[in-house]
């Protein structure tokens, strides 16, 4: 390949340096050198391009015929398909009876087994009620001794609570006696104490009016000239706070 760039390298130079011909575009160029160049690159060109200017020649024939082979396969596919999808579809009927059958089949079997479990259930729940109702029976007659037994209980807590309550009120009546007994011993002794209190009062009143009398007469005295007799008898307190406590004692 190489040698076909150089040999045209070479005619463009040969061309570039040719002699023109006067009042023309054309120019004089060397025959033979021309021509062995073109030799040169005729001989240097691949089989390759010799081959593809074969199929070039002879591509409507080529065309033609991969057109046909394209046909004859696109036939042959879909003739293929055909028969696949007919096999398929066969196939899948084939499945779908079995499956219809097999589906059948079970249906009857659970049919069938329910059928045997709602007998079982029914005679289960028969059992169970009888059972229950017995149960129930038994619960009723128990509930009604107790209940009996309740009421007989209820009487004698009501019979004992009615004594408890005589009991109490026997409690209450002491209690409120003890009470006003309680009362009348506090009354008393107010009263006592009252007497007492009210007689210490008079005697202190008694006292201070006969200390009053003594400071009367001490003041009297005071104005006594000199030389008068004294009355030390009757000035004197003592004396005749004697004499008052003498006559209250003997009173």
């Amino acid at each position: 390949m190489y040698r076909v760039f150089e040999a045209l390298d070479e005619l463009v130079t040969i061309v570039e340096e040719a002699r023109g011909v006067p009042m023309t575009s054309g120019c004089v160029v060397p025959r033979g050198d021309v021509l062995e160049l073109l030799d040169d690159v005729r001989d240097a060109l691949p089989q390759e391009l010799d081959d593809a200017q074969d199929v070039l020649d002879h591509r409507d024939e080529v065309i033609s015929t991969a057109e046909s082979q394209a046909d004859r396969s696109v036939t042959d596919a879909r003739n293929e398909a055909e028969r696949t999808l007919a096999a398929a579809r066969a196939e899948a009927e084939q499945m779908l009876a079995e499956a219809r059958e097999r589906a059948d089949e079970l249906l009857a079997e659970a049919r069938a087994q329910a059928e045997q479990t709602v007998t079982a259930g029914r005679r289960e729940y028969e059992e169970l009620v009888s059972r229950a109702q017995s149960e129930a029976d038994r619960m009723v007659q128990a509930g009604r001794a107790a209940y009996e037994q309740s009421v007989h209980e209820g009487k004698a807590e009501q019979a004992r609570l009615v004594a408890d309550t005589e009991v109490v009120q026997a409690a209450k009546a002491e209690a409120k006696r003890i009470v006003d007994e309680a009362n009348e011993d506090a009354e008393r002794l107010r009263s006592e104490c009252d007497a007492y209190v009210d007689s210490r009062l008079a005697d202190f009143e008694d006292l201070l009016s006969r200390t009053l009398r003594t400071v009367g007469k001490g003041r009297q005295q005071l104005r006594t000239p000199v030389g008068a007799p004294f009355d030390y008898e009757e000035w004197n307190p003592a004396r005749s706070g004697s004499s008052a406590n003498g006559g209250d004692g003997g009173h």
